[in-house]
């Protein structure tokens, strides 16, 4: 049996396969769950990895043997899962998938009613110690029954249901699936669009032959920003591996920052719903609270993590939100993340808009000036904290809503610590080319003395 207590990530299951985790342990993750959570009726899907269908039914037989009620989903992308516990109001369910990570890892993502997160902090390390707890977990006292659904079609119906479909011209667009589910999911969905998409590795394949499914990762960009230069596209879109994030290229080649999607999507969906609450997260540029109030929304800042902005939308009654991270989130989608819903947006801003995506992207680029996030690996991360904190507060307003924010008149910083390891990850933006690279580089001479 391999179940190393360390695949309990603070919100998700994460770890290599078969040596930190197995079908051993996925049957004892799936059975603890419905032990612990006692829901009546779950959903359980799993991604295109090469483990993933024997994780998966090792996953259902641990629920079914607790007495739940099982409809097993098949291969789907993880906003798919979401999708099926809202749409059939289930009472939870558990996506088999290691999202972005290499090949060799396995993971999932579980949820509650309402596709709600089950993370670190809401039942996951109570799930961890039920599995862990001993050699055997006894004998099943209840069987459950299982149902094999296809939510293809409704899934379909519903993403499309966020854009005018009539509006949507035939614009030239590169999607590079990585191999992942988004191969999967989105040929259904293409085909009801006038788009001339040019397809490129949408064979679903856990060996991921061709690049990581990560987007983040410059290196795993190159054949997106090349091939949309080829194409004379009018737009790229990127996927990772469970399809439940999108990043997009615009017609020059250039990479989109999350923090400038989440700008264009909160106007666009503001558009739709003015006077909403919008939510972003503490990293984010200044270009996202300023389009929302230019828009006539109300912004709303957050800490990083989806199950804090999942719990903050329902909170406040939150439209959208949005992440650096590329999670974009919609109150009409269970309060989840999608990485489809954003691309079919991003057609629909694009189809009725008469300029191109680098012209729309313009004024936020000449305006505001961002680092990206960069990682360093400290030895003592509270003491960095305390010495940014006392060399740079004095220069702006100190906040902690995640980590340690600085907000000057023309600069600001959001510094945080890894959940998993000692890191801290700076984001800095300035208002002025200059300011930022001087600003980066003081602040990082700080942390890395």
């Amino acid at each position: 049996m391999a179940l190393d207590p360390k695949v309990f990530k603070a919100y998700d299951i994460r770890g290599i396969y078969p040596e930190e985790l197995d079908e051993d342990g996925a049957h004892r993750i799936g059975r603890a769950y419905v032990e612990i959570f006692e829901p009546r009726r779950i959903a359980v899907g799993h991604d295109m990895r090469v483990s993933s269908p024997a994780m998966a039914e090792a996953v259902i037989r641990g629920a079914f043997e607790a007495g739940a009620e099982v409809l097993d989903v098949g291969m789907v992308g993880t906003e798919m899962l979401y999708f099926a516990v809202g749409e059939h109001a289930l009472d939870g369910g558990i996506a088999v998938t290691a999202s972005h990570n290499p090949k060799q890892y396995t993971g999932m993502k579980i949820v509650r009613r309402g596709a709600l997160p089950v993370g670190g902090d809401s039942g996951l390390l109570e799930i961890r110690d039920r599995a862990l707890g001993g050699p055997e977990q006894g004998p099943a006292q209840t069987f459950g029954q299982l149902e094999k659904v296809d939510i293809y079609p409704a899934f379909v119906e519903k993403v499309l249901s966020f854009i005018a479909v009539e509006a949507v011209r035939p614009l030239r667009v590169v999607i590079d699936a990585a191999n992942g589910m988004a191969g999967a999911m989105l040929p259904p969905v293409l085909d009801r669009l006038p788009v001339d998409a040019v397809c490129c590795f949408f064979e679903p394949d856990g060996t991921f032959p061709n690049h990581e499914p990560n987007p983040l990762l410059p290196e795993n960009r190159e054949f997106i920003v090349s091939k949309v230069r080829e194409e004379r596209a009018d737009l790229g879109i990127a996927f990772d591996g469970d399809a439940d994030r999108c990043f997009f290229v615009d017609d020059t080649g250039e990479f989109v920052p999350g923090d400038f999607v989440t700008a264009l999507l909160a106007e666009l969906m503001l558009g739709k719903e003015p006077g909403a609450k919008v939510i972003y997260d503490v990293r984010a540029s200044w270009a996202v609270p300023h389009t929302i109030e230019r828009a006539g929304g109300v912004p709303l800042v957050n800490r990083v993590g989806h199950a804090f902005i999942k719990h903050r939308m329902r909170e406040e009654g939150a439209l959208f939100a949005g992440e650096v991270s590329g999670h974009y989130y919609f109150r009409d989608f269970s309060q989840a993340d999608s990485g489809t819903v954003p691309a079919l947006l991003m057609l629909e801003h694009l189809s009725k808009r008469s300029q191109p995506l680098s012209e729309l992207l313009r004024p936020f680029r000449e305006r505001y000036f961002i680092t990206g996030e960069i990682n360093t690996p400290v030895s003592d991360v509270a003491l960095k904290l305390q010495e940014v904190k006392e060399r740079f507060g004095p220069e702006g307003r100190v906040s902690h809503v995640d980590g340690l924010e600085v907000t000057a008149d023309d600069w600001h910083l959001n510094l945080r610590p890894s959940n998993t390891e000692p890191l801290l990850r700076l984001n800095l933006e300035a208002l002025e080319p200059t300011l930022m690279e001087r600003k980066r580089d003081e602040v990082l001479a700080v942390i890395r003395t």
